[in-house]
């Protein structure tokens, strides 16, 4: 069910004048997905203060929030002070962060993480007590903002929507032997899910081209195309079998679908009310002027 932030109406329907707006917090990363929840909370009558990530978040954010400043990628403590400032407890995470960038050399020391972020991540990259899986990194997020009495909500609560219904969505559908293969990269993308490892795979005939990691789904789909010159292949994106809705939720777009188109892959199948699909209108048109194939489906086999 969406969740409703509008004011609470006028005095003459509630006897209450100085009722204020829901506030809501947002961390917003890389991608169109945070500026289309931030619209969607406004036009729900919330208030909206974000946090963007440096060298991740679209500074238009700043032209539709109430309140926008920049974060450094490890100011986790500058985050809990800022959304205690304006009076916010609900947040909610959105937009990629490329996980990538923590691996770089001297990474940490480009990015100074504060005191709170340094005490939070010593467990999984200094200590090496804990594992730096996204379940994990993120639950640590989590569990250190509700200390402090800030919780996380889904950010498709606010636009569902945005969550694809099953059906096939292109003019053309996949053949039987492409069936197949979803069948089988479904698996596959289960498993890894399972595994924490990725979302995405590329498979051809049945075999596995490439399956995505710390590097995301168009890197995993450019080396697909890499090892498949010969074009044709099906890319399958799904959710984690036990996926947190409020964090890395599977999310495609046009740029998925232009570099989808650039490799040579030819079907999309992602998963039917579970994936974010943004821009779906022109998502589907680009598809269909293209040839190329898209299906949602609840499970394939």
């Amino acid at each position: 069910m969406q969740r409703c932030c509008r004011s609470i109406r006028s005095h003459a329907e509630h006897g209450n004048e100085n009722a204020t707006p829901r506030r809501v917090g947002i961390l917003a990363g890389w991608g169109q997905y945070p500026l289309v929840i931030a619209k969607a909370l406004r036009r729900q009558g919330c208030e909206v203060y974000c946090l963007g990530t440096i060298g991740h978040a679209d500074p238009a954010l700043a032209g539709v929030c109430d309140d926008f400043r920049w974060l450094g990628l490890a100011k986790f403590g500058a985050a809990i002070r800022y959304f205690q400032r304006h009076g916010v407890t609900e947040v909610t995470m959105v937009g990629k962060i490329f996980k990538v960038r923590l691996f770089q050399r001297w990474s940490w020391l480009r990015h100074l993480p504060d005191l709170r972020t340094i005490r939070m991540f010593l467990p999984h990259f200094w200590a090496r007590k804990k594992d730096c899986r996204d379940d994990t990194l993120l639950s640590a997020i989590v569990d250190e903002f509700a200390s402090e009495g800030i919780r996380f909500a889904p950010a498709t609560d606010y636009a569902p929507e945005l969550l694809v219904k099953e059906g096939r969505l292109t003019r053309r559908g996949p053949t039987n032997w492409q069936r197949k293969d979803i069948a089988f990269g479904w698996r596959l993308a289960k498993e890894m899910g399972r595994l924490d490892v990725g979302q995405s795979v590329a498979v051809k005939d049945q075999a596995a081209l490439a399956v995505e990691a710390v590097e995301g789904t168009d890197e995993c789909i450019r080396r697909a195309g890499q090892l498949c010159p010969a074009g044709g292949f099906t890319v399958v994106k799904v959710a984690k079998p036990r996926q947190d809705m409020r964090f890395d939720v599977p999310t495609v777009g046009m740029l998925t679908l232009e570099t989808l188109r650039a490799a040579g892959g030819r079907v999309l199948a992602i998963e039917a009310g579970r994936t974010i699909l943004l821009d779906q209108s022109a998502v589907i048109d680009y598809a269909n002027r293209h040839g190329l194939v898209i299906v949602a489906l609840a499970d394939p086999s």
